[in-house]
């Protein structure tokens, strides 16, 4: 088993991004990882079974990353051996004109997973303490209070089965520079590429230092956060698998028992 521990935001941390690795190996190399990797897929599609049989819980998973931080294609190798039917993925852009006319987590919670089912989120309720923050779309009132409401709708979820595991995959400004020009050099990834991406790069301090806000102020027991590096993509899936594993696992699932006496019907 992995260790993720050394990635878990704990509650009350205090802590600053600039100082966290994001070429973390754990020690391992990649053939290690790898093969960690392929084990804990198999295991994971058996929990995800098991999770849809017994229907009394559900997962919620959360990616939030800067720009090219790889919030995509850690969906696509975490989750694309499991039952696409049982798998609910939702990216959040700007709200919409009819979604700024609710509060903000209305457009969120029309998207949690109902029992027996996982959700991932491509950003989220998050956006609102951070993007709103330092592209200044709300004043400090607005956006300070906001956290107290995530925790609440956090807790909600929790309270009522829904496992909340929130990653952040974290880069280096470096590593994005590398990411972005990739996308302007091939012409099969221009579509990934928009100019204003560049405008929040200039602003990649603000964000470290909001996100930071985000994690110290909502990382809890219930939901928890893990900075996970993310410049090793072998590294960064075998932890959200592993920290996705555990936590199924310690619901201690099993198959429901049959309403009806199996030997005692005959197929013929």
């Amino acid at each position: 088993m992995i260790d993720t521990e050394p990635h878990h935001i704990s509650p009350g941390s205090v802590i600053d991004l600039h100082d966290i690795s994001t070429r973390e190996n754990g020690g391992l190399k990649k053939k290690e990882g790898k093969k960690a990797i392929h084990k804990l897929s198999k295991r994971l599609v058996t929990l995800q079974e098991l999770l849809y049989a017994q229907k009394k819980n559900s997962l919620l998973v959360i990616f939030q990353a800067m720009d090219a931080g790889g919030k995509d294609s850690t969906t696509r190798r975490v989750f694309s051996p499991l039952d696409p039917s049982g798998v609910q993925v939702k990216s959040f852009k700007s709200p919409t004109q009819r979604e700024q006319l609710q509060d903000f987590l209305w457009r969120i919670h029309h998207h949690a997973p109902r029992k027996g089912f996982i959700s991932i989120f491509n950003r989220s309720q998050y956006e609102d303490v951070v993007a709103a923050r330092v592209r200044k779309l709300q004043p400090p009132a607005i956006w300070q209070g906001r956290f107290e409401h995530i925790n609440a709708f956090e807790q909600l979820l929790t309270s009522d089965g829904t496992v909340v595991l929130k990653f952040f995959l974290h880069i280096s400004k470096g590593y994005q520079k590398e990411r972005l020009q990739r996308r302007l050099d091939r012409p099969d990834k221009h579509w990934k590429f928009a100019p204003s991406d560049l405008k929040d790069r200039e602003h990649w301090d603000d964000y470290m230092q909001a996100y930071s806000e985000a994690f110290e102020r909502c990382s809890t027991n219930a939901a928890p956060w893990y900075v996970v590096p993310a410049e090793r993509r072998w590294y960064r899936d075998l932890i959200v698998l592993q920290t996705i594993v555990n936590a199924l696992e310690s619901l201690q699932m099993s198959y429901p028992k049959a309403d009806f006496d199996a030997s005692a019907i005959e197929i013929i």
